[in-house]
């Protein structure tokens, strides 16, 4: 069946279907599968004998045999178990029923050895009989005994004794089957695992009291197992994941005081007062748990998650001035050479303008450093390779810089799910360096708000590059950015982009602006100068518009196209100015009067000619709308949302889809 799909229901029954149990993550493979009613269970091909799943050497200090190594199957394994042969398309509260009918048909009633796990202590036991109704096996210590424990005082007679106390029923999901290379018991091993990483990773306690006409795997199950994967290979943020098991473990504690306040009022027969605090201690107590299960399930759900972390983590504040006034260089070299620190202190910090002593401190880490800044003071990156497990968040104005040439200062992310740099400050500065991502599913840099400056710096990407978001400002120059799974570079509506002399190669887009014909979204600033944009898998740059304006249909007469267009040249070299320069930046304005001899080229002219009459439907809708609400004269500050476009000595070569593209939705 399709991922996410159940089979027909048909009763408990219907999980008695053969198993295509899976393989240990280290290659393994094997399929489980039941036979007739008279005939023996079989796993695996009998074609070689002996077991198909690997082994585990136990830790500590007593010699327990080893036991079955099952903790390491793969996604699609424990889904197909799942889905197929142990829940089928139960209901939360037909969860054990089921379960207990695929473990009459996949566990050996006994003869079988395990190892007792617990918190405090680990006991060698053998399996005599299975409730399968309840999910204990019933046990006996195996001779000669076996016990490691923290507490001295687990004797054979204690442990005898505990057995007693607990009817020798042990839960499965404790248990840990001895290994056996006959592969007799194989699909005994499987199945208590099946159970504990249910009852351990998947199950909640609240569930069988959630509505109980909606299919249970496909709400619940698969989006916490997916997630659980997730998690397992760092493509979740990890305060995501820290704030996911805070709330899981706040969640059970309410809960368990919820089911406290309910059978205390169950259990009463009189209507008194103290009946009555109970019942609103026990509403409020309610409302706490579906606020932190709504929580919850935005982080499980894989569409919603990414959208939840991004609202969190974007909101940190920045320190603002150092509280005694004073502003402190920041040092980063795991070690120090003699030569290198003559040259850092006369090139760095002992300029001849600097009229007063220099505080400094040093790091060996570039993101302890970051994180010890305040307002307006500056990180030197010595050269070195350095390996960062976090986030740089950057809120305050501060300047990041390396000593030496990009190649020689190499900041690696370890870690898939979090970001790598966000940066909120007002005024940001990053120069001189190599920022490498490996296996991320989060862009390099993301632009939140307040100006960011990039320059000099190589950006070695994974997903996304940079992102600008709406009402913030990259400059970004003589750098070069290659490896996006998406954009090199992704512009927000209302945002300010400026790029020059730049490499953008080898993404899968070069450049995406994204959609900002909505009347709610402000129309992005963009001056592109001297870039060599080449080798992406799509377009060069892309803008993505809706297909159809609806409030501006007649605009699209005055030279646009409604399909995605494309266009190559060998040299696309071309100085092509939109309208609206006077509001040019100053900052840039005279790095673009540099290249205002350069010839015209279709590639550019493209650009800008699609740009601006996206800018000029925008305004017509502005005018719209005006009208539409009685203004016939409006402020000339209030009309000019045109598009600030300067498209100046680009060259596009070697993109798969041309040079310039329009995606519609």
């Amino acid at each position: 069946p399709r991922p996410g799909s159940a089979p027909q229901r048909n009763g408990p029954a219907a999980a008695r279907q053969p198993m295509g149990a899976g393989a240990a993550r280290d290659g393994s493979a094997a399929s489980l599968k039941f036979q007739d009613e008279d005939t023996c269970s079989d796993y695996g091909s009998r074609d070689k004998p002996g077991t198909a799943l690997g082994r585990t050497v136990p830790d500590g200090n007593v010699l327990f045999p080893d036991i079955f190594r099952t903790d390491h199957l793969l996604f699609y394994e424990r889904f197909k178990a799942y889905q197929d042969y142990i829940l089928a398309d139960c209901k939360a509260s037909e969860v054990k029923e089921f379960t207990a009918e695929y473990l009459e048909k996949a566990l050996e009633p006994s003869g079988w050895q395990a190892v007792w796990r617990t918190n405090v202590f680990e006991v060698l036991v053998e399996v005599v009989d299975v409730e399968y109704s309840d999910l204990k096996a019933v046990v006996q210590l195996c001779e000669p005994f076996l016990c490691e424990s923290q507490v001295s005082t687990f004797t054979l007679e204690c442990m005898q004794e505990l057995l007693e106390l607990k009817e020798r029923r042990i839960p499965l999901q404790e248990l840990w089957v001895v290994y056996d290379e006959s592969g007799e018991f194989d699909q005994t091993a499987l199945a208590v695992e099946h159970v504990r990483f249910f009852y351990e990773c998947i199950w909640r306690t609240w569930d069988e009291e959630e509505e109980d006409d909606f299919d249970y795997f496909v709400r619940c199950v698969e989006p916490r197992l997916r997630l659980h994967y997730d998690i397992l290979e760092h493509r979740v943020p990890s305060g995501l994941v820290a704030d996911y098991h805070s709330y899981l473990s706040q969640c059970e504690e309410l809960y368990r005081k919820f089911l406290n306040v309910r059978n205390n009022i169950t259990s009463s027969d009189s209507d008194s007062e103290m009946e009555n605090v109970s019942m609103v201690e026990g509403l409020k107590l309610y409302e706490k748990i579906e606020h932190l299960k709504q929580k919850i399930k935005l982080i499980e759900n894989p569409l919603l998650r990414y959208v939840f972390g991004y609202q969190k983590y974007s909101g940190f504040q920045a320190k603002g001035q150092r509280p005694t006034g004073i502003k402190i260089t920041h040092v980063v070299s795991s070690t120090v050479m003699a030569s290198l620190l003559q040259s850092l202190i006369r090139d760095k910090l002992c300029p001849e303008s600097c009229g007063e002593e220099l505080e400094i401190q040093f790091h060996n880490d570039p993101l302890a450093a970051v994180n010890a800044c305040y307002e307006g003071e500056t990180v030197i990156i010595c050269p070195g390779h350095y390996v960062v497990d976090g986030v740089f968040c950057i809120a305050d104005s501060i300047e990041m810089e390396g000593y030496g040439l990009p190649d020689d200062i190499v900041i690696e992310k370890q870690g898939k799910g979090d970001n790598f740099v966000d940066c909120t400050g007002a005024n940001i500065k990053i120069s001189n360096l190599k920022l490498v991502q490996h296996d991320a599913v989060e862009g390099i840099l993301n632009v939140h708000q307040g100006k960011t400056t990039l320059e000099n710096c190589v950006l070695q990407c994974e997903t996304t590059g940079i992102t600008v978001r709406t009402s913030a400002e990259l400059l970004m120059k003589n750098s070069d950015l290659y490896g996006a799974k998406g954009a090199g570079v992704e512009i927000y509506p209302g945002s300010t982009c400026t790029l020059l002399d730049n490499g953008i190669h080898h993404c899968k887009e070069g450049i995406l602006i994204k959609n900002f014909l909505d009347e709610h979204y402000d129309i992005p600033k963009i001056s592109m100068a001297n870039n060599m944009i080449h080798n992406n898998e799509g377009y060069g740059v892309v803008l993505v518009k809706p297909t159809v304006a609806s409030d501006v249909k007649d605009a699209s007469a005055e030279g646009t196209t409604g399909n995605a267009q494309s266009t190559q040249s060998s040299d696309e070299r071309a100085h092509v100015e939109g309208f609206r320069q006077e509001e040019r930046p100053e900052c840039v304005a005279d790095e673009l009067e540099l290249y205002k001899q350069a010839e015209i080229s279709e590639g550019n002219h493209d650009i800008v000619s699609e740009l601006s009459a996206a800018s000029a439907k925008k305004s017509q809708m502005h005018r719209k709308r005006l009208s539409e609400l009685g203004i016939t004269e409006a402020d000339d500050n209030l009309m000019s949302q045109e598009m600030f476009v300067s498209i100046v000595g680009n060259q596009f070569k070697w993109n798969g889809k041309g040079s310039f593209g329009t995606f519609l939705f």
